[in-house]
């Protein structure tokens, strides 16, 4: 009798432990979460994960019949998430900030993409940014520059990153031609003399892509022609420069100086201050205009002004090269300003940016000055350069 009753004990403490295992196992990692709270955790990351998903798809260089679909399927996804699920978008290009960035009001900038354009057209062409406040004063200051010199010429614009078309057109709601479709409306308003003036800082891969998909629009107008781009012929050695040049490195120093408060770039380096602009950077040949960029400094006695650049192409314009070289020089205060038409992406993120890999990073965590400034301006906006501009315009039209 004793040993069934301490059987039955057994079975019984047995049992209990059992199903106590098994409440366990169902129980949620975190203590004091719901099945409710990890449920709803879930959703919230599936949504967010759709929306990347729709972000990812519009992240491409090429336009189809179904961007732009795509780009107001992504927006209206973005939009239909709360706050908390905005937060945990995250795909290969997507994250929160693409839609919910603050670059400014997009209403101060005219996309120029109106037909009646006329018999004559100037279409100013740009790589573009996303960054609406660049937008209305880099790529429209130039254009109003030469709307105002050429009042007799319509200007129209395109832009060659169809990956930033589609950002601006899902999140704004704003149509940005790319060439092609500048072209077409071109043709099918008639026009008959066509000036392609690009933005572009040089003769670089973006000029070439432009001036192959022009050649093919060739026989449509009765005449055609490309302007120069900012710097320029780019020239065969590392020393050749030029008046373009002269003009660029003149303008974009002189607007540093000022914006840093000092009278003069001998003021400026009295108080130990070096001056770094930062260029994209690129594998063409077309990289040897930033050592030309270096040496039109040299030449015109700019001691303490560094050329680099976030592709690190040519090597010494790599951030660590021009930190070293900087810091060999005796400097110990430093302004950070871009060398590109736009202040976009790369002079908010990549040069300004918080993080860890950005120039001023990385200035800072040399250890090597006791300041580092920034200044978040593009070349578009410089009055000086906006004549240049006008003035290689000149060159083709005459």
């Amino acid at each position: 009798m004793k040993k069934k009753i301490l059987a039955l004990l057994l079975s019984a403490v047995l049992a209990t432990s059992m199903l106590a295992g098994c409440g366990e196992a169902k129980a949620p990692k975190n203590e004091g979460e719901t099945k409710e709270e990890t449920t709803s955790e879930d959703a919230d990351k599936k949504a967010a994960d759709e929306v990347a998903k729709l972000i990812d798809a519009i992240y491409v260089q090429e336009r189809t019949e179904n961007t732009d679909a795509q780009c107001k399927a992504a927006r209206e996804a973005w939009d239909s998430l709360t706050d908390a699920q905005k937060e945990l978008v995250e795909g290969e290009e997507a994250d929160p900030d693409y839609f919910g960035r603050d670059t400014g009001d997009a209403s101060l900038d005219d996309v120029l993409n109106a037909d009646g354009i006329g018999e004559n057209e100037i279409l100013v062409v740009s790589f573009g940014t996303s960054f609406n406040d660049s937008r209305a004063k880099d790529i429209s200051g130039i254009e109003k520059a030469i709307a105002a010199a050429y009042p007799d010429w319509s200007v129209r614009r395109a832009f060659t990153a169809q990956i930033i078309i589609n950002h601006v057109q899902a999140r704004e709601g704003v149509a940005i031609d790319n060439v092609e479709q500048a072209l077409d409306r071109a043709v099918s308003n008639g026009v008959k003399n066509l000036v392609i003036q690009p933005t572009h800082l040089m003769h670089g891969a973006e000029y070439d892509e432009m001036k192959e998909i022009v050649d093919k629009y060739a026989d449509k107008f009765e005449s055609v022609a490309i302007s120069e781009p900012l710097l320029g012929t780019v020239g065969s050695t590392a020393d050749e420069v030029n008046e373009d040049k002269k003009i660029v490195a003149t303008a974009v120093t002189a607007e540093a100086i000022k914006e840093a408060g000092f009278d003069s770039l001998d003021a400026a380096k009295e108080a130990g201050v070096a001056f770094v602009f930062m260029g994209h950077g690129t594998s063409h040949t077309a990289k040897i205009s930033y050592t030309q960029m270096q040496k039109q400094m040299a030449d015109l006695g700019y001691d303490n002004v560094w050329i680099g650049t976030v592709e690190g192409e040519p090597e010494e314009t790599a951030c660590e090269s021009v930190i070293e070289a900087v810091a060999a020089a005796g400097y110990k205060k430093v302004v950070l300003r871009p060398l590109m038409v736009v202040a976009g992406d790369h002079a908010n993120n990549d040069m300004a940016g918080d993080d860890d890999d950005s120039w001023k990073s990385m200035f800072v965590a040399s250890n090597k000055f006791d300041s580092v400034d920034t200044q978040i301006s593009g070349l578009g906006r410089i009055v000086d350069l906006q004549n240049l501009y006008i003035a290689h315009l000149a060159e083709v039209i005459k």
